[in-house]
């Protein structure tokens, strides 16, 4: 009898043993599979759901301006409060009604340039004061009247290029603010374009993804105002340590915290893919995907210390939504 509650006992203390290690196993492996890079959805647009808009930021305020909801273009102009997270309408935007239009900031004021009114091409451009509220027309763009451009700012100039002007392009030109003029650029040795992405990051300008015949463009480049540089392409099969693949058009593209970001887009399908790209080592990371519903033509807020993507569309279903991403944050569905 002693022997057998001795064995007994021996056999419960061997599978207590073998539960708690899978236990352990089990939460070291949950562990894991943690990922950072967290999306939260903040405040709901006040606005008509859209797509195709123009956004650009100055100091903690976001602006969201023009695009197509479906049914009609759009002129009215938004204003995003980052710090309170809520929404302010602000004066109509002048020019004609469009979408696929470009923006960016310079010395705290607002560009707007380019775009599709249904019927035409358009090449007019105009500059937004956010403390008068008001807008003024400039100097029209230089290059060819277009849509699914790409826009940025390096230092106090402003840059437009690719898109589509009855077919795809890959001239920049500089718009130079004190003197309201513009000039053709260095020249880009990358492919054409239309719907391409760009993110800056210290003044230098990141471009990459798009379409251009029918196929997405794997090419990759950064352009600091004077020199192009080729960075690894975007479909990166040569290395089996960092192989991957990001092509697709139509994505929306931000820089946090010295980071480049893409998410979202036409990848085949519509797509939530997320990934980071780190300037210091020139490769890119996989992320959480995007929380919100999958979606093409997207907008994007950059702030200091934080970032956004609103709009969009999937299909004929336009989005309205308002998401914040959080890079050093766990990844959590539930927030």
């Amino acid at each position: 009898m002693k022997k057998t509650n001795l064995i007994q006992k021996s056999s419960i203390l061997f599978l207590a043993t073998l539960i708690m290690s899978l236990f352990f196993i089990g939460c070291s492996d949950d562990d894991d599979d943690d990922e950072y890079g967290n999306w939260v959805e903040s405040s709901t647009f006040d606005g008509d759901s859209r797509a195709n808009s123009v956004s650009f930021t100055i100091g903690s305020k976001g602006y969201l301006v023009t695009g197509y909801d479906g049914d009609d273009y759009l002129a009215d102009t938004w204003e995003y409060n980052s710090d309170s997270d809520y929404w302010v309408k602000k004066a109509p935007f002048p020019g004609t009604a469009r979408s696929g239009a470009v923006g960016f900031t310079i010395n705290g004021k607002g560009y707007l340039g380019t775009g599709y009114d249904g019927v035409d091409k358009l090449n007019d451009f105009w500059e937004y004061d956010p403390n008068a509220d008001t807008w003024t027309q400039k100097a029209d763009f230089a290059g060819t009247a277009r849509y699914g451009a790409i826009g940025f700012a390096i230092g106090n100039d402003g840059y437009i290029g690719t898109g589509y002007d009855g077919s795809e392009q890959k001239d920049f030109w500089k718009y130079d603010v004190a003197s309201n003029t513009w000039e053709q650029s260095v020249g880009f040795g990358g492919q054409k374009r239309q719907n391409a992405s760009v993110f800056t990051i210290d003044d230098v300008a990141y471009i990459g993804v798009g379409i251009h015949n029918g196929g997405y463009e794997e090419d990759f480049y950064a352009f600091n105002g004077t020199t192009w540089t080729r960075l690894t392409d975007l479909d990166d099969d040569e290395d089996d340590d960092d192989d991957y693949s990001i092509l697709l058009s139509s994505g929306a593209a931000f820089s946090l915290d010295g980071k480049g970001y893409v998410t979202t887009g036409i990848a085949g399908s519509i797509t939530t893919n997320s990934w980071e790209y780190s300037p210091a080592t020139d490769t890119w990371e996989e992320l959480p995907v995007f929380e919100g519903s999958a979606r093409q033509n997207a907008s994007t807020f950059t702030f200091d210390t934080k970032a956004f993507v609103l709009m969009g569309r999937s299909g004929t279903y336009y989005f309205d939504d308002v998401w914040e991403f959080r890079p050093n944050e766990l990844e959590n569905e539930d927030d």
